[in-house]
């Protein structure tokens, strides 16, 4: 049996085709970074635009690299949140019009748990239940994942997301888009205790949110103090850089590996399962490393590939599709975060 996933919840227009054996048939992903990179940041007229460019021939292809027919297909699934709503649109259009087409079941994706269930498809077994940590551009949120089809919010950033923040902090130093992997660069050549800036929450061990946003401004008032004075007026030099890079990193990863540890003795699980951007985060993995072995848990996450948006994740779709959860064709978005999505 096969199953086509689509993806295109923000700047990626992916596609894949998945065994219900849960080997992955083929995949195709294409990305819009270059699009975004002068604007800094994802432009959601621009993202919507691309993806109505870029979905029938991503579709085309993968089905094309699966080696088999759509007749062949026994389900689409589909990402309708969280997301743009113009991108999320898109990819919820082409699933329904290809689900009815065929005559195939239509099968909703909750773009989050997705991001989670990509640790179950690199680890290839069962890795429920599970707190689970969701970390991107657009999200940071802990999740008390019960089983792949129960999934409950613990706590989630109530400002900026860790991914949002990356970026703006790169463009304060000078670097380009996306923040994430070039801070991440730059950090390697700095002191990350040159600076000692704040972690929101940090010590409210029965408070499981996050905010990044006191942590932008103290990179601000560190680069330019209280004035009006203008980033582009400053002439940072090499090592400034990296140390800044380098203190902000350490910070991000404090409170997220902090804050997942407090939702594992809260929940007393022992499975830390990671997804999202900012888990290929170099950093923030050894991080995770470390604490499972000091704290005594098991952590998980996906491979780099599978961190990023992509329609791999999608395979989550197969847990609806056994347990006879379909969608009609009145299947809308909710570009808004689900704070809790279970089977019932």
């Amino acid at each position: 049996m096969y199953l086509l996933t689509l993806e295109s919840s923000c700047d990626e227009t992916a596609a894949a085709v998945i065994r219900d054996d849960g080997k992955i048939q083929s995949e195709v992903v294409a990305s819009q970074a270059a699009l975004h990179a002068e604007y800094g940041g994802v432009v959601p007229e621009l993202a919507s635009r691309a993806h109505m460019e870029r979905i029938l021939p991503v579709m085309d292809q993968v089905v094309k690299k699966a080696g088999i027919s759509l007749a062949q297909i026994d389900a689409v699934a589909v990402a309708n949140t969280p997301g743009l709503a113009g991108s999320l649109l898109v990819g919820l259009v082409a699933a329904k019009t290809l689900a009815l087409v065929l005559g195939k079941p239509l099968i909703a994706i909750n773009h989050l748990q997705a991001h989670i269930y990509a640790c179950q498809v690199a680890a290839g077994e069962n890795i429920f239940p599970c707190v689970g940590l969701i970390v991107s551009g657009g999200h940071t949120s802990l999740y008390r994942c019960n089983n792949a089809l129960d999934f409950e919010l613990l706590g989630t950033t109530i400002d900026d997301a860790a991914g949002e923040a990356f970026d703006k902090v790169a463009a304060m130093l000078g670097l380009p888009y996306p923040g994430g992997p070039n801070i991440q660069r730059c950090a390697e050549q700095g002191n990350p205790h040159a600076y000692a800036f704040p972690r929101a929450f940090l010590h409210e061990k029965e408070r499981l949110q996050f905010s990044f946003s006191g942590l932008k401004t103290a990179v601000r008032y560190q680069l330019v103090g209280t004035g009006r004075q203008s980033f582009e007026e400053l002439h940072l030099d090499d090592t400034t850089r990296a140390n800044l890079a380098a203190s902000f990193q350490e910070a991000v990863v404090d409170a997220l590996a902090t804050k997942a540890l407090h939702a594992l003795r809260l929940t007393r699980m022992n499975t830390l399962c990671v997804g999202g951007g900012v888990a290929a985060n170099r950093a923030l993995r050894e991080r995770l490393e470390s604490d499972a072995k000091r704290y005594h848990y098991q952590f998980r996450t996906a491979p780099l590939k599978l961190c990023t948006d992509n329609a791999v994740m999608g395979a989550i779709a197969w847990e609806r599709f056994h347990a006879g959860l379909f969608e009609d064709l009145r299947l809308d978005i909710q570009p808004g975060v689900v704070r809790k999505n279970a089977a019932s």
